[in-house]
């Protein structure tokens, strides 16, 4: 009998271990953050959710998370100094990695402009946002897409040739539309300001490229669905933080 106030011992021998304790964890997702800091918090949110309704219950998602000072890099990308901010995020994938990370992502889709440089600095798997984004949108049944996202997005060739080498068509604003659209990034989604006035001038130019025969709109940045949303748009949007993330927990709950 045990005395008043006082715990139960337990031996080895008193533990049981199911197939469940024992079942392989998932794999840890790497996340390169900071690119804002307010689509980051996008990733970690729906990387939890997602591992959550998958595998239910008080489950979330295994994960580290590197945020750099996107002040650097945006410093970086107006000097056209890409070269450098493919090495720093290389240095940071690398330490990522280090800290246990099975696989990469890269929580930005202008960055993606030196992926390579990064992949070729780990030897775990980066999972690109682009092929994610043309993957859903092949599943959809679509083959010509309008682009929004920074001007570098949207103007250099890194992401819209990806897109093309999955069979993709994609069109791009004009230049009047891609200057507002990359200054409302900057100016306030990256600053966490949400502007009716500005949600007004992202419909008009999706409505634009509808017109000009997107069937469909890539929200190329990953701070724009904090503004747009499937309900602003006459053609289905493919939010590419969403797909990215979604590509992310396949891979990590994989068998």
């Amino acid at each position: 009998m045990l005395a008043a106030g006082s715990a139960p011992s337990i031996s080895c021998q008193d533990v049981i271990v199911t197939d469940e304790a024992v079942a392989p964890s998932p794999r840890v997702i790497g996340m390169l953050g900071g690119m804002s800091w307010e689509s980051s918090a996008e990733y970690y949110r729906l990387a939890n959710e997602l591992v959550r309704e998958r595998l239910g219950g008080l489950h979330s998602a295994r994960l580290v998370l590197a945020s750099v000072d996107f002040a650097d890099i945006e410093h970086l990308q107006v000097t056209g100094q890409w070269e450098r901010a493919g090495e720093l995020l290389a240095g940071v994938a690398r330490q990522v990695e280090a800290a246990g990370a099975d696989l990469l992502v890269l929580c930005t889709n202008t960055m993606h402009k030196v992926a390579e440089q990064i992949q070729a600095a780990v030897s775990v798997p980066l999972v690109h946002l682009a092929d994610a984004t043309a993957a859903a949108v092949r599943r959809a049944g679509l083959e010509k897409v309008g682009l929004l996202g920074t001007a570098f997005t949207m103007e250099q060739d890194f992401y819209r040739d990806r897109l093309a080498g999955h069979g993709l068509t994609v069109l791009v604003p004009p230049a009047d539309d891609r200057a507002e659209v990359h200054r409302i990034i900057y100016d306030e989604l990256c600053l966490g300001e949400i502007r009716e006035t500005s949600r007004q001038v992202y419909r008009d130019v999706i409505s634009r490229l509808a017109q000009a025969g997107a069937e469909g709109v890539v929200l190329g940045c990953t701070e724009i669905e904090l503004l747009v949303g499937p309900g602003d748009s006459p053609v289905p949007v493919f939010p590419t933080t969403r797909l990215h993330v979604e590509a992310a927990v396949s891979q990590a709950l994989a068998p």
